[in-house]
């Protein structure tokens, strides 16, 4: 599947409109990649195929806090390069719709947000290709 700077992850809504934009009405690149803990969101949809109406464009089994991934640390996923950004990443209507309040609650604690078990957002800073079971590398 392709990522790319000009529109996000193929497929995705983010390039025909974003719920933040920038001052000229484009969407807003620190929310271009939504990214989610496999493992939390395994636990919520309880079955592989129920993760999708979570509404995050990658499931990622690794620590998301922002003790192993602050705001600029870069990651290599097949041939892109993604950038965490600061903007947090919080559960929405849709999100609590899709997986009930008591989702949104779970993910919603104050040891859940320190391990943004919701997830975290990034964008794109190098175009590639990316497929199901690449392997994640932080890079320096």
């Amino acid at each position: 599947m392709a990522i790319s700077l000009a529109g996000g992850l193929e497929g995705d809504h983010w390039a025909k409109g974003c719920w933040r934009t920038t001052e000229d009405g484009k969407p807003h690149p620190d929310m271009q990649i939504c990214i989610m803990n496999a493992r939390c969101i395994g636990l919520i949809a309880q079955a592989r195929s129920n993760c999708a109406p979570a509404g995050d464009n990658l499931f990622l089994d690794m620590d998301l806090s922002e003790e192993n991934l602050v705001p600029g640390q870069r990651l290599a996923l097949g041939s892109a390069v993604l950038e965490i950004t600061a903007v947090p990443h919080n559960g929405c209507k849709s999100f609590v719709e899709r997986f009930g309040r008591d989702a949104l609650a779970f993910v919603s604690t104050r040891e859940a947000k320190r391990l943004r078990l919701r997830g975290i957002y990034a964008r794109v800073v190098q175009d590639g290709r990316i497929s199901l079971g690449d392997k994640v590398k932080k890079l320096t």
